[in-house]
């Protein structure tokens, strides 16, 4: 099978398309044929090792793991003895690892399920990272009805989810992003929108709930936007991810850090939103699997409009 493999940490061109050999899957495990999987901030870092904490887990001087990637949409092929849920022809979406190649093997347990039956392959690889990650900071930040809530990186995978699912949960809305994604954000249903390249976002005590996507803004800043009692949530605090993943700051704000631990209940939950249409994926580019390195590229900018897609024959 064909794979993009990446034997070490380096720019884009560290990911090479070769033939491997085709996994196998145990007794407690489905293989997995892929039609679409993306192209994630996560996957970059990885292939980056940027930063360098990157290498404790995911190898010091080269990747444990030579075939990145972290979500999929795809067919069940073959199935181990002892899977129950899943049975040749199923056709999935959700989490995964080493999921740039044509096939995967990943056990029957974990964020993975029926694909949304008004979604093609490609919108379904869109959704597990950033609808996944955005569920989970949401409800851990306590999400109310009629909150004033702040997405900062509003344009991006995490954040065009991150926008619809605050909707969802009744949510006064306000994205951050650039000029050129205004109306990307507005049409996504934001209440207001605004511009960070010509307006300051920071208002004293007017937010009860942030969540910041992208490291571009300080920390400090966020807090001072802050109503008493409220929470600022990001995945890109490093601090908290190494101390704790709920910590409390003065005024009786929160802070919550740390990295989203889905589950399938919670795939399941986006799966039924998206059949209720109140969930839809944002796709910016898509790429054949020969074409990963430019994929990588186009990311690493960071000007991508939510996902990049890398298709599968």
């Amino acid at each position: 099978m064909k794979a993009a493999v990446c034997t070490r940490y380096g720019p884009p061109e560290v990911l090479q398309v070769k033939e491997v050999e085709k996994p196998t899957p145990r007794d407690n495990q489905v293989l997995i044929r892929i039609f679409a999987t993306t192209v994630t901030s996560g996957d970059v870092r990885l292939r980056k090792a940027d930063p360098f904490i990157v290498r404790f887990f995911a190898g010091l001087t080269r990747p444990k793991r030579p075939i990145l990637g972290s979500e999929l949409a795809g067919e069940i092929e073959a199935v181990g003895k002892d899977v129950k849920r899943f049975k040749p022809g199923d056709q999935v979406f959700g989490a995964g690892v080493s999921t740039y190649a044509e096939y995967t093997c990943l056990l029957e347990k974990g964020p993975r399920g029926a694909k949304p039956a008004n979604m093609d392959f490609e919108e379904a690889a869109a959704i597990p990272f950033g609808a996944l990650s955005a569920l989970h900071f949401l409800r851990k930040g306590n999400i109310q009805r009629g909150q004033k809530v702040l997405i900062y990186g509003a344009s991006g995978a995490v954040g065009t989810a991150a926008v619809q699912l605050a909707k969802y949960f009744g949510a006064d809305v306000t994205g951050v992003c650039s000029t050129a994604n205004l109306a990307l954000v507005k049409s996504l249903g934001a209440d207001d929108v605004i511009d960070y390249t010509k307006e300051d976002f920071t208002k004293p005590a007017t937010y009860d709930l942030i969540f910041h996507t992208v490291g571009k803004i300080s920390f400090s800043a966020c807090m001072k936007s802050l109503k008493k009692g409220g929470v600022y949530a990001s995945d890109l605090l490093l601090g908290a991810v190494l101390r704790k993943p709920w910590a409390s700051v003065g005024g009786r704000k929160r802070v919550i850090g740390g990295i989203a631990k889905p589950k399938t209940e919670d795939l399941v939950f986006l799966k039924d939103l998206i059949e209720a249409r109140k969930l839809r994926a944002v796709i910016d580019r898509r790429y054949p699997l020969a074409q990963i390195a430019e994929a990588h590229r186009y990311v690493e900018g960071g000007h991508k409009k939510g996902n990049v897609v890398i298709t599968l024959s």
